[in-house]
């Protein structure tokens, strides 16, 4: 089975993550922010990759390190559960709608991280959670994971359904990144290495 568990603690934050590739979706996720796990457990659901996510931070100072930290122990454990990515699709997109927005997500477990983030929000929050953290989180997903990424907003101006389109757009694109390809085989790229 596919499946990796990552710790991380720093001055700042205490996290745990665990990570089943060929799961259902299941999720439970407490990162003590409330719009945040609403966000993970769309990600789990979508890509159907279990996920179990905790999370200790210091909130009273704001969601930024918490945020960004679970980006990076989530981006390592998805590495650390692929492997070698042998015998996986590699690539992934999806275009996704919600209501008035539109998220298009392209995708590539290469080992050589990069975003491309084209995702403006209408308002700088959505409740109390500061939508500038939402590309935080898949900037540290990116990096950690080796994962070549690009979001982009065709459309939408309600920013709680751009931010679930997009964490719904990427789970749906990482869905077949990850699942195995019936007719590849070894390693999908010609170097013979990701």
């Amino acid at each position: 089975m596919r499946r990796a568990e990552v710790s991380r603690q720093t001055a700042e934050t205490e996290i745990s993550v665990t990570v089943t590739l060929d799961g259902t979706g299941s999720h439970d996720c407490q990162t003590g922010v409330g719009f945040f796990d609403h966000m993970l457990d769309q990600l789990a659901r979508h890509s159907l990759i279990d996920l179990t996510v905790r999370a200790k931070g210091d909130l009273h100072i704001d969601d930024h390190h918490t945020v960004e930290d679970v980006g990076i122990a989530l981006g390592q454990a998805l590495a650390k559960a692929l492997g070698d990515k042998r015998g996986i699709r590699r690539y992934g997109h999806f275009r996704l709608a919600m209501d008035d927005a539109q998220v298009a997500c392209a995708l590539d477990l290469s080992a050589r991280p990069y975003l491309v983030w084209n995702l403006p929000f209408p308002t700088p929050k959505i409740g109390s959670f500061d939508t500038e953290l939402v590309r935080e989180f898949f900037q540290a997903l990116a990096t950690h994971g080796g994962i070549t990424l690009h979001v982009d907003l065709i459309h939408g101006f309600n920013s709680h359904h751009i931010a679930e389109a997009a964490f719904k757009a990427v789970a749906r694109a990482l869905r077949e990144a990850v699942e195995p390809d019936p007719r590849g085989q070894g390693i999908p790229s010609t170097k013979g290495t990701l």
